[in-house]
C-alpha cells in the first residue's frame, strides 16, 4: 500500500475524532494546552490501538464488527451529547464545563470514534498489509487533526459563549446519527 493511500486512510480516520475533538473544544471554557494534549492524544492512541486489534483478530470479526459498530458509535456518542447538552443547560456563567475530560467519558468518545479503525485493522490483515507504518500515521494524523481542531473550537467558542455548548452537544448528536444512517443504508 502507498505511502499517499496509507495517508489518505489516516484522514479518512481522524474525520469523527476531529468532530468530537471540535465539541470539545466548544464546551471547555477554561482550555489548557494539557487538556488539548490529552484528548487529541487519547483520541490518537484508540485510532492508531484499534487497527491492531483489527489486524489481529482477521476475518473472523468483521461480520459481527459491521452488523453492531454503528449501533455502538450511535449510542455512546449520543449519551455524550445528551450529557454535554444537559451539562451546558445546567451549567452556571463562568463554570467550567470538565465532563469531556471526565476519564471514562474521554475514554467512550475515544471508543466510538475508533470503531471504523478496527475495521480497517482487518481489511489489512486481509490484504496482508504491515500495520506498523498505517497504525503510526494514523494515530499521528489523527493527533495533529483533534489538536488543531480544539484549539480552533475553542477560540470560536470564546467568541460566542455559553450558547455554543449547546452546538457542541448538537455536533456530536448529527455525527453519531450521521454513523447509523451510512449503515443503515449500506444494508439496504
Amino acid at each position: 500500500m502507498s505511502f499517499v493511500s496509507i495517508i489518505a486512510i489516516a484522514i479518512a480516520l481522524s474525520i469523527d475524532a476531529l468532530s468530537v475533538s471540535i465539541a470539545n473544544g466548544i464546551i471547555i471554557k477554561d482550555l489548557k494546552i494539557k487538556h488539548a494534549f490529552l484528548i487529541s492524544f487519547s483520541f490518537g492512541l484508540f485510532q492508531a490501538f484499534m487497527p491492531v486489534i483489527g489486524w489481529l483478530a482477521g476475518i473472523a470479526l468483521i461480520a459481527y464488527i459491521q452488523q453492531w459498530d454503528h449501533w455502538i458509535a450511535f449510542i455512546l456518542l449520543s449519551g455524550v451529547a445528551i450529557k454535554m447538552i444537559y451539562d451546558a443547560r445546567g451549567a452556571e456563567d463562568g463554570k467550567v464545563c470538565k465532563n469531556c475530560l471526565d476519564p471514562k467519558v474521554l475514554l467512550i468518545m475515544s471508543f466510538a470514534t475508533s470503531i471504523d479503525a478496527l475495521a480497517i485493522g482487518i481489511s489489512f490483515s486481509v490484504l496482508n498489509i504491515d500495520i506498523i507504518l498505517p497504525v503510526l500515521l494514523i494515530g499521528l494524523v489523527t493527533f495533529i487533526n483533534c489538536l488543531a481542531g480544539i484549539f480552533l473550537a475553542n477560540r470560536i467558542a470564546n467568541i460566542f459563549g455559553r450558547r455554543i455548548e449547546y452546538a457542541g452537544g448538537a455536533i456530536l448528536i448529527i455525527i453519531a446519527t450521521k454513523i447509523l444512517v451510512d449503515h443503515l443504508y449500506k444494508g439496504i
